[in-house]
């Protein structure tokens, strides 16, 4: 026979497994470390939950992840106008920085051309990509979508898309394994790869 809990603890159990990579038994964990922890640790994480929903959106120029817009990025003196990497989702952007090697601004699509799960051109942040670039200030946009199937197919459609603009169209160098996520490489390969990008 199974053990039932009471409602609230299994409520809890049900909402943290439908988390990505929580199954059953991590959400039951999590859920008696939380009942552990003191009131004011699990109200600071229910807290923190909700000021995510509340306050963070999307950066009206790069369309990364904020809570001002423009973001830190896209606001920064220093950074080098006149590159543009395009990425593919918030995560990637977080490991580009995070290798230190690139000072230019970010362009977040938020997805790749994936016509098996119906994700197409309007999907992703393409027109507001060539608004951007229709401006004039981008000399060169580096094309740092993840080295996969759908990644590879993403950077080719737009690379022909923004070549007639006359700017100049890299891709980040293939020190990158195929099939690897961006957001797991290690910084110095990543650096690496934005240094030795080539023209498509």
């Amino acid at each position: 026979m199974a053990i039932q809990h009471a409602q609230p603890i299994s409520r809890l159990i049900q909402e943290l497994a439908k988390l990505p990579g929580i199954g059953e038994k991590t959400a039951s964990r999590l859920t008696m470390h939380i009942l552990r922890t003191s009131k004011e640790n699990a109200e600071a994480l229910a807290r923190a939950i909700l000021e995510v929903k509340e306050k963070i959106r999307f950066c009206s120029q790069c369309f990364n992840l904020t809570d001002q817009d423009p973001c830190r990025i896209c606001q920064d003196p220093k950074r080098n106008r006149e590159i543009l990497c395009v990425v593919s989702s918030p995560e990637d952007l977080v490991a580009l920085e995070k290798s230190g090697g690139f000072r230019g601004l970010y362009h977040v699509l938020h997805g790749v051309l994936s016509p098996l799960e119906g994700v197409g051109p309007k999907d992703l942040r393409l027109d507001e990509l060539l608004s951007r670039l229709k401006g004039g200030e981008n000399k060169e946009v580096i094309l740092a979508t993840n080295p996969s199937v759908e990644g590879e197919a993403t950077a080719q459609y737009l690379s022909q898309i923004i070549k007639p603009l006359g700017v100049r169209v890299t891709r980040i160098a293939r020190g990158v394994p195929m099939g690897g996520d961006l957001q797991y490489i290690d910084e110095i390969t990543l650096s690496k790869s934005l240094e030795n990008r080539s023209p498509l």
